[in-house]
């Protein structure tokens, strides 16, 4: 079931290329999961969970997150999710637009599908809020344990952050890009570097890839040890981001990355973090800043802003590409999109987005004060978009390449499981702050639908009072009018009727130009059209051409 690890028909990267991809890959598409350690581990032990920061509880959260990481990242998203590619493309809309026409209407299964997929597109604003805001929080909360002078200082410090990230997106990533990989590099090298020392100190850490430690820790804490499931699901977010950037590195360069970089590095940062709390309880405060030597703390939280510098402008490119799509499919209105590189067609900018989302990340950072307490708001918009995922997977799954009811409904229910174990963990936070990215997701999703209804209606009407172009055409050869030199175009989004334009223009200016071209743009159900398909030019007699332009869904009409 391996398909063609490709992007618009290119074959597979190789060689040198390969490694640049890779490295490319590193900062664009690890950055979300690579700020984790900054507060995964703090947040499973804080007085609020009602576990204690024991051996026996250290080693099961470690358990729980090593398999978090296994189950969710290297085999539900990269082994299996990321063969659900449109022409190479990854994402929610482009999942959905694999299983169910996105033009359908919203009844039956079809619909049911459709909607899922909205929501899940929807609820990923909620997370390009809160990303930057708990990323950059997080890091900068490092100065308060090199010393309790800067405390005041935290959030002023973070919202000026946060407005400089946001004010250099007009400029594109090309250049920042460049930095990406490397620095991310540098980081996950970092991230290994402070986890090795600290668990040659106390190799007995290693022992918690045995999951059997997580098991006792459910045994051994009842409720709470469930509940605690929604600190350790944020070590895996960021998983929906290796789906969503799948089309522009492909999937080798992404896996390559994972197994050779990410993976290993977290799992070192999260074990010395164990290993610390373990020899030194007090530490679970700030577990991966005094992972650090002394000397080390203020360039590890220059370093650490930097990641989640770059972890935000994953997200924030992610909404800017998600809008994009919506505006192409017809789910939201037209807005500016502008283009900041001559080269790559995916580095965009919608201003209108950029400034709703930095309002939203210094209300998130003012209202919050504290990642802790935004860490209750992160979660839940997650959890519950890798339960779409799931579905709308499996749909693709049986649908798309016939898999029996059997091979779907079991893996369906095998990460289900793991899906809904999240998911009923961060549930809990909702009236904590997990409500935000729900009440977001909630606006933008009826805003898309009431849209796109009110489109339907709109061209229901139209239609119904439009002149078919066959009535047009007879009654302009029985009664010729006065042609033009020249040539005129006119738009018309119906290929079966007359474009009223065309009417108007013949009856108050009473003349035709020698060649009259009826021109339409479509949208296709699929992310890039072949450029052999973009052009269909049909001669209708007398100097009439119909000509039909079609474009993906991610990409802008050059008309």
């Amino acid at each position: 079931m391996e398909h063609s690890d490709h992007h618009g028909g290119h074959p597979a990267p190789t060689g040198r290329y390969l490694y640049v991809l890779a490295l490319a890959a590193l900062g664009v598409v690890y950055g979300d999961i690579g700020t984790s350690p900054l507060y995964a581990m703090r947040e499973a032990f804080r007085e609020e969970t009602g576990i204690a920061a024991t051996q026996g509880n250290v080693l099961g959260i470690l358990s729980l997150i090593f398999w978090a990481l296994i189950l969710v990242i290297s085999i539900k998203y990269l082994g299996f999710v990321m063969q659900a590619d449109n022409r190479g493309e990854g994402g929610m809309i482009a999942l959905t637009a694999l299983v169910a026409p996105m033009r359908t209407s919203t009844r039956g299964r079809s619909g049911a599908l459709v909607l899922i997929g909205l929501f899940g597109a929807s609820l990923l604003y909620g997370d390009s809020m809160i990303t930057p805001a708990i990323s950059v929080l997080s890091a900068v909360e490092g100065l308060e344990v090199a010393t309790p002078l800067f405390r005041p200082y935290i959030l002023p410090i973070t919202v000026v952050i946060l407005v400089a990230i946001f004010a250099v997106q007009s400029r594109g990533t090309a250049g920042i890009g460049k930095v990406f990989g490397p620095v991310t590099l540098l980081w996950f090298l970092t991230l290994g570097a402070l986890g090795f020392a600290e668990i040659l100190r106390h190799p007995d850490v290693l022992r918690a890839v045995n999951p059997l430690y997580g098991a006792e820790f459910f045994g051994r804490n009842g409720s709470a040890g469930f509940f605690v499931l929604g600190s350790v699901f944020l070590v895996v977010t960021g998983g929906e981001a290796l789906y969503a950037d799948m089309g522009h590195f492909g999937r080798r360069p992404i896996r390559m990355t994972w197994f050779g970089v990410v993976l290993p590095m977290l799992m070192l940062n999260y074990f010395g973090q164990g290993a610390l709390i373990i020899n030194e309880p007090e530490a679970v405060e700030h577990p991966f800043f005094l992972l650090a030597p002394d000397w080390a703390l203020y360039p590890l939280v220059a370093l650490a802003t930097a990641a989640t510098v770059m972890a935000s402008q994953a997200v924030i490119s992610g909404a800017f590409s998600l809008t994009r799509q919506a505006v192409q499919l017809g789910y939201l209105p037209r807005l500016t999109i502008e283009h900041t590189s001559a080269r790559q067609i995916g580095q965009i900018y919608v201003p209108s987005v950029n400034w709703a989302l930095m309002i939203a990340c210094i209300g998130l950072v003012l209202g919050f004060r504290e990642s802790s307490n935004l860490a209750a708001a992160y979660g839940v918009a997650v959890t519950t978009d890798m339960v779409f995922t799931t579905i709308l997977f499996s749909a693709v799954a049986r649908s798309r390449w016939g898999w029996s009811w059997a091979r779907v409904g079991a893996l369906a229910a095998f990460f289900l499981v793991v899906d809904l174990a999240f998911w009923g963990a961060n549930i809990v936070k909702v009236p904590h702050g997990g409500w935000f990215p729900l009440v977001i997701a909630g606006m933008i999703f009826t805003l898309m639908t009431t849209w796109k209804k009110g489109r339907q209606i709109l061209a229901a009407r139209l239609h119904a009072t439009t002149l078919p172009f066959d009535f047009f055409m007879k009654d302009v050869e029985m009664n010729p009018p006065t042609r033009v030199p020249g040539t005129s175009v006119f738009m018309y989004g119906n290929t079966d009727g007359t474009p009223p334009a065309l009417l108007h223009n013949l009856v108050h200016n009473k003349v035709l130009h020698e060649r009259v071209v009826l021109l339409t743009v479509e949208t296709a159900e699929i992310p890039l059209v072949p450029p052999e398909e973009r052009t269909e030019v049909i001669k209708l007699g007398t100097g009439f051409y119909r000509v039909v332009l079609r474009y993906g869904f991610t990409e802008d009409p050059d008309i």
